[in-house]
């Protein structure tokens, strides 16, 4: 295929053959340049580290997209380093609007849809799948927004009650929220069915928001350069990033800044129950479970079964062979499962990748432990991230535990760990009586694509 410009990869979401967008070549970044960005707030290392991907958005223009994105009154504290004992910090990636690192993204990303739009008159309808934090972030950063409707699709049942109320409780006329009887991956195989059908997509002006998006993945690469500029002192300095881990774009952003040469030691991917990805980084085969399998779990966000985002490292880790890619899923439509174990020697020799596993009560104990050593309150995903970080940790080698959510949208699980309630933000406290606008249906795609029909905005 012919490489397209940043904006027309942001409006298309998936590309026009139904496949996923990938860079064409990515730069190595040079330690002279790292230690000039260290003078740099996060809105300027942003503009700095998305210009990369985004040359087709004029350098100014970018800057103020960026300054709008992260504000102090959208972010008043910006992706800090939190000390839970040495060696070991979180990076506090859930400051902004719905308490979740998906803000981090999608701030920029309701920015620069807007930006683009009005630029070249067009309208976008927005079709996403959220296991929990997604849809919320979304939603917040495209509300009101010229020329976009929301469309999010979510499993109907299985999010935590705070997740729904942030999502459900915006009256917004740009916003849809679809709860499907079914989990999210084939809330998932819905976006990308229509996404996939070019007709639909052209007709209804369809563009994805999920992590699908390569905006997406570009806009979350800057935390991994802002992070390690915050943990170390010097260029050669290795740092290690642990990652709660479901739908594979918030560590396959990780791998993006450890190929752009950021010193990066380790990548650890951490899993709950549903735990198919672990099993990949430690056998190398790749068994997805079917959606009547996948686990409800207390780290609901993670209760995912095929990660939309792995094929992107497959790709790089077969060598850019886009055809050996299309095979591997043609074996995996097949069978169920491919086999790469012969190249697992690569997954931490060359990429950095290591892995484990969290559960129920392996969350519980973590939330305990580090609110009694530290002080400091987590979520259950970030727990199962701490969880797996611990195993992982080397001498002189920071390790950072990407921050996940706050704890105020996970107060059952919070409150099990440690018998009192999370703190919930001031403007956030009446959220459960607040009322709520969704649409409960089916899991059926053709339900999806008539509802579609019926609210599209038009050009």
């Amino acid at each position: 295929m012919t490489p397209q410009p940043f904006c027309d990869i942001l409006l298309e979401g998936l590309a026009p053959d139904g496949g996923l967008a990938v860079p064409v070549s990515l730069p190595r970044i040079e330690a002279q340049t790292l230690e000039a960005w260290r003078a740099l707030d996060y809105a300027q290392l942003a503009a700095e580290v998305l210009a990369i991907f985004a040359d087709d958005i004029p350098r100014d223009d970018l800057a103020a997209l960026t300054r709008a994105a992260y504000a102090p009154e959208v972010f008043p504290s910006i992706a800090p380093v939190k000390p839970l004992r040495p060696g070991l910090s979180l990076l506090g990636l859930s400051e902004g609007p719905t308490l979740a690192f998906k803000d981090m993204a999608m701030q920029f990303l309701g920015q620069v849809f807007e930006y683009v739009l009005g630029r070249r008159g067009q309208v976008l309808n927005i079709l996403g799948a959220t296991s929990g934090d997604t849809g919320s972030a979304a939603e917040y950063a495209l509300r009101g927004k010229r020329g976009v409707s929301v469309f999010m699709l979510s499993p109907h049942g299985r999010m935590s009650a705070f997740q729904r109320a942030q999502m459900y409780s915006l009256q917004d006329e740009n916003i849809h929220n679809l709860a499907l009887t079914g989990v999210f991956d084939e809330c998932q195989d819905i976006v990308k069915s229509l996404a996939g059908d070019l007709e639909f997509k052209r007709r209804h002006h369809l563009g994805a928001v999920n992590s699908i998006n390569w905006a997406r993945i570009a806009a979350q690469v800057v935390y991994y350069f802002w992070g390690w500029l915050r943990a170390t002192e010097h260029s050669g300095q290795q740092v290690s990033f642990a990652v709660p881990s479901g739908n594979f774009g918030n560590i396959l952003a990780g791998h993006i800044a450890r190929r752009m040469g950021l010193p990066i030691r380790r990548l650890v991917l951490a899993t709950n129950e549903n735990n198919v990805l672990d099993e990949f980084f430690r056998t190398g085969r790749y068994r997805p479970i079917p959606a009547a399998q996948t686990y409800a779990t207390s780290s609901p966000s993670m209760d995912i079964s095929r990660a939309s985002n792995f094929e992107r490292f497959v790709y790089d880790l077969v060598d850019q062979d886009a055809g050996r890619v299309s095979e591997l899923w043609g074996e995996l439509a097949r069978t169920g499962e491919f086999d790469l174990s012969a190249l697992k020697p690569l997954f931490t020799e060359r990429y950095g990748f290591v892995s484990g596993v969290s559960s129920h009560a392996d969350r519980l104990d973590t939330i305990r432990s580090v609110h009694r050593e530290s002080g400091v309150l987590i979520d259950p995903h970030t727990a199962d991230g701490v969880k797996v970080a611990r195993d992982h940790i080397e001498d002189g080698i920071p390790m950072l535990v990407l921050e996940t959510a706050l704890p105020a949208k996970f107060a059952e699980t919070i409150h099990e760990a440690i018998g009192q309630e999370p703190p919930v933000p001031e403007a956030l406290q009446d959220l459960a009586g607040r009322d709520q606008r969704v649409e409960v249906m089916d899991c059926d795609v053709r339900q999806v694509a008539d509802y579609i029909r019926r609210h599209a905005l038009k050009a």
